[in-house]
């Protein structure tokens, strides 16, 4: 695997100053398991809508018996698959190099997707698995999201095929042939999703309509539904019986990446009675998975993080969806129209810009230089033309112009990686979504607070008992999770060991 060595030294240095705790802290012996929730997709104000419906044992058991930072933020842009990198790596997209869903490949003039062999960074899952003497597992909805968090460990992965059954490479598991022989998805045909609670007659939040000539709109519905939630813990807890988790001589790992969430909110947005919903029900597997955990490994036995790996805007009201959803091909255009102009000095202008996908820009870099066009002066006019589209409020460049100053350059800087990033990244104004074209929906991946803050919980023998209001960053994570397991933090490292989140052992 490729590490850049010059994002190595300054993240390995930034990490190992993270790791000064309190010389007289010793920390509570460390359990043999460390489960990590993830959400893909998941917001505090969701926590705050529906806090008089969760149950004691659910996520009130991690706010009043474990540490809760209701401010932990991404310093950068808030995409699904850079997100859950920068939560295991412990490092922005600026060195770990998986910068959104899907960026632009010049070599290739298309359009790619994150794999595990493009990260520029190891993962916790990597450190475990060179420390040895330990198991790691990682569980999702889709292949490519899942195996982000394994990283080059070998961790055994499991995903949803279409057919909503759980693959995994190598040798199968007997436990999983038992689970996805007991799992299937005809029960599911038209099932009604009714509220948490709803009495009898109450009318469904939504039907799970299925139409045999176009299985994959049942299945797009099911994935984004608590149904699709509640098979991963399913999936979880024969993970956890079938390979006796935490309770052999290993140190067992297991990482849950929870998507439903996410693809549910790429169609509602944030402020929908169904994420309240969701929440609600997430609510209760969580209740569920700490009542098995406390009978095997047992009560102290186990660590328990829920993180998230960004949040999720609101959706346009529909009355100022023309204002708010921007059209990247009209971003585009006027972008090249400027370089034209510019340029050219009269029409037709050529061709200037290779492509835009959110919020990269790729210029034609061969046809400026046979302009004799200086490439930063060219990248910082384009980012000045994108200021005049309505709905772009920001841009940094690869040469480091930037429109903001202070925080927001930060989070631009971090965001953006040399070469994956292209010669100028784009920031839309609050609340401005990607159009889609179908009249609905948001996209992921600002570098705004409802996009990029989170909630973090650490719940275990090894944490304390309290709300920690502090700002802290979500690269905070692993080092915290690597020093206590015993790991060596991940190679680039930039956040701190949050040492306040420890219980002291009674032993000096």
């Amino acid at each position: 695997m490729y590490i850049s060595r010059r994002y190595f030294a300054a993240g390995a240095l930034a990490g190992l100053a993270g790791l000064q705790l309190d010389r007289g802290q010793v920390l509570a012996p460390r359990p043999k398991l460390f489960i990590f929730l993830i959400a893909e997709q998941f917001r505090e104000i969701y926590l705050e809508r529906i806090a008089a419906g969760l149950t004691q044992g659910g996520f009130n058991q991690l706010i009043t018996k474990g540490i809760f930072y209701p401010n932990c933020h991404l310093a950068s842009s808030g995409f699904t698959a850079s997100g859950l990198a920068t939560l295991v790596a412990g490092a922005y997209p600026q060195l770990h190099g998986i910068i959104a869903d899907q960026w632009y490949d010049r070599a290739t003039h298309a359009p790619v997707k994150p794999r595990t062999d493009m990260l520029e960074a190891t993962t916790l899952a990597d450190q475990a698995a060179e420390a040895g003497n330990s198991r790691v597992f990682c569980l999702g909805l889709r292949e490519r999201q899942t195996s982000l968090l394994a990283g080059q460990s070998g961790a055994q992965t499991f995903w949803m095929d279409e057919k909503g059954r759980f693959d995994t490479r190598g040798d199968v598991p007997d436990w999983l042939t038992a689970f996805n022989a007991s799992e299937s998805l005809d029960s599911l045909h038209d099932k009604n999703w009714n509220a948490v609670g709803a009495t009898s007659g109450t009318p469904p939040l939504r039907t799970l309509t299925y139409d045999a000539k176009h299985p994959e709109e049942f299945f797009a519905l099911y994935q984004s539904s608590p149904f699709a939630q509640d098979a991963q813990f399913r999936l979880l807890h024969m993970l956890a019986d079938g390979e006796k988790l935490g309770q052999g001589k290993t140190l067992d790992f297991v990482f849950v990446a929870l998507g439903s969430m996410a693809l549910l909110g790429y169609e509602t947005g944030s402020d929908s009675p169904l994420m309240d919903q969701m929440t609600l029900r997430l609510d209760l597997r969580i209740q569920g998975m700490l009542e098995m955990l406390n009978k095997a490994p047992g009560k102290g036995n186990y660590n328990l993080i829920f993180a998230a790996a960004h949040g999720a805007p609101p959706e346009p009201d529909p009355s100022a969806r023309p204002q708010k959803a921007i059209f990247g091909e009209t971003v585009a255009r006027a972008i090249n129209k400027a370089l034209g102009e510019s340029i050219d000095k009269y029409p037709p202008f050529n061709t200037y810009v290779e492509k835009y996908v959110y919020p990269f820009l790729y210029l034609k870099l061969d046809a400026l230089r046979e302009k004799s066009v200086a490439l930063p002066g060219a990248r910082r006019l384009a980012g000045e033309a994108a200021l005049r589209v309505p709905g772009v409020a920001g841009y940094y460049t690869k040469n480091g112009d930037c429109s903001h100053t202070g925080e927001w350059r930060r989070r631009f800087e971090n965001s953006f990686h040399d070469p994956r990033s292209g010669d100028v990244m784009l920031s839309y104004e609050v609340g401005a979504v990607e159009d889609f074209g179908g009249g609905r929906g948001v996209s992921y991946g600002s570098l705004y607070n409802y996009d990029t803050q989170v909630p973090l919980f650490l719940y275990g023998a090894q944490f304390g008992s309290r709300r920690i209001e502090r700002a802290i960053e979500l690269v905070d994570l692993a080092p915290t999770m690597a020093r206590a397991a015993g790991l060596s933090p991940p190679s680039s490292t930039t956040g701190a060991v949050l040492a306040e989140a420890f219980a002291e052992s009674n032993e000096r």
